[in-house]
């Protein structure tokens, strides 16, 4: 790929004025019913509370990935459990294999370094091969296979990869 097909991007901490831009990349990226646990369509009431909440605490970090005005991507790093992280992301079906990925990846965890936690998890879904090859790649490793875990709203029920890194 030649430098001239980059796209251009900044990573940013979110603030408030990028949450209806976050909730229209998920809308987005949930509407290609493949790399989500969550489905088109969006609740994006219950979306922008819980990115709100999610804002407002001092112990998450919510990064975004921004091509002028617009959000290309996200990250989010939120506790679940004392000393776990767990881990979510989506990138702009245009912004893939850009490099976007990776920054957010790379920020994410250096704040997540500097905090009282020992662990970031996730999941991510066996046909996710760039989700899964970026998430080794940033030292993640597989953690075991939830067979059968997500059910979709077509009723498939999809298997999926926990993965963890230490910190």
């Amino acid at each position: 790929m030649s430098d001239a097909s980059k796209k251009n991007f900044i990573i940013a901490v979110a603030g408030e004025s990028d949450i209806e831009g976050i909730i229209d990349l998920h809308s987005d990226v949930a509407a290609e019913m493949l790399w989500l646990g969550v489905e088109f369509p969006l609740d994006r009431e219950k979306r922008r509370k819980g990115l709100l909440t999610t804002l407002q605490r001092n112990d998450s970090l919510a990064l975004v990935a921004r091509d002028g005005e617009t959000v290309v991507a996200e990250l989010a790093l939120w506790p679940t459990w004392p000393g776990l992280l767990y881990l979510g992301m989506a990138v702009a079906a245009g912004f893939r294999a850009q490099g976007v990925g990776t920054a957010l990846m790379t920020r994410g965890i250096e704040w997540a370094r500097t905090t009282s936690n020992h662990k970031i998890g996730l999941e991510v879904f066996p046909h996710n091969l760039a989700a899964l090859a970026l998430y080794e790649k940033h030292g993640f490793v597989r953690e075991g296979l939830f067979r059968s875990h997500v059910r979709r709203r077509t009723g498939e029920i999809w298997d999926s990869i926990p993965m963890g890194l230490l910190l």
